[in-house]
């Protein structure tokens, strides 16, 4: 099954919550008046694409209709495709590294697929010809840096670690030392998954950027978040918690495929000024991919 295939089947349920409502209502209209656009904008709500969000396409939306002088209720589809994929960036995403070597740092509370992420997209990078190493810098629970070390061994890339409730910064510093010396182009930092008190987590996120500063000044730096989309808008509210402690260039948004709650890629490209750079629809190594938001939206519909 190619990418889109698996995009179309991981994205059933948000389509059978969105799309489906959407032609049946289109298809029951016969005018395009401010009832319509209401039904649409509590679709788009229920679906978590969000108040604010929603707002704004519904805005943009009656401003098209109105331009296009558009009179049939079959053609708002397609304006509304157009609005969501424009709202999501409407260029695919690109993880590659801008220069190697790169330290890719990734971020995100425990339970949302973090170190699965990880693997994955040492896979991905390694599919394109990318020397991948990882550092298991999560070091406060128990089952994170064993969880890394098999996704290691999937991903066929080696997996820099200490004991358990070791210095994660100390880790950090010896990856690089490895990296440097195995000529790595990428190294891939996974970090502890708490956010329940901000302070130690952004000191301890201070302290490994001033070791990758320190020791690895030449190197192109990014920090991905990764976030649930089963949690629909509390995922956006965990992203603002996060982005108030880290500077982070992107997300990751697991889970797709289990979830009604597909609209929060809207939302989150959206309100957060950052975009989503790689999405995930399954269990699978390659169900990690670049966000492409027109094909995601014409995989929704």
């Amino acid at each position: 099954m190619g990418w889109f295939d698996k995009l179309k089947e991981g994205l059933t349920k948000t389509r059978n919550n969105i799309t489906e409502k959407v032609e049946q209502l289109l298809s029951l209209t016969k005018t395009i008046d401010d009832e319509l656009y209401e039904e649409l904008e509590e679709i788009l709500i229920m679906a978590d694409v969000g108040v604010n969000t929603t707002n704004k396409i519904i805005d943009l939306l009656r401003k098209r209709i109105k331009e296009k002088k558009v009179s049939d209720a079959g053609q708002v589809k397609e304006h509304l495709k157009d609005i969501l994929s424009e709202i999501m960036g409407g260029n695919a995403q690109n993880v590659l590294p801008e220069s190697t070597p790169a330290v890719y740092m990734i971020v995100g509370v425990n339970g949302v697929g973090k170190t699965t992420s990880i693997g994955k997209m040492a896979n991905y990078l390694k599919g394109k010809g990318y020397r991948i190493m990882l550092a298991a810098g999560d070091t406060f629970r128990a089952a994170a840096i064993d969880q890394l070390e098999v996704w290691g061994n999937r991903a066929g890339v080696d997996v820099i670690k200490h004991k358990e409730g070791a210095d994660p910064a100390a880790v950090i510093y010896d990856a690089i030392q490895s990296a440097k010396a195995r000529h790595v182009d990428v190294l891939i930092c996974d970090t502890a998954g708490r956010l329940h008190n901000k302070k130690n987590l952004m000191e301890e996120l201070r302290k490994i950027n001033r070791v990758v500063e320190r020791e690895y000044p030449e190197a192109y730096k990014q920090t991905f978040l990764v976030l649930d989309a089963t949690t629909g808008q509390n995922a956006l509210i965990q992203a603002k918690q996060f982005i108030g402690v880290a500077s982070v260039n992107g997300i990751i948004l697991t889970k797709l495929d289990g979830t009604a709650k597909g609209g929060v890629v809207v939302a989150i490209n959206d309100e957060l000024s950052i975009p989503v750079k790689m999405i995930g629809v399954g269990e699978g190594m390659e169900d990690l991919q670049e966000f492409d938001p027109k094909a995601f939206v014409d995989a929704l519909f």
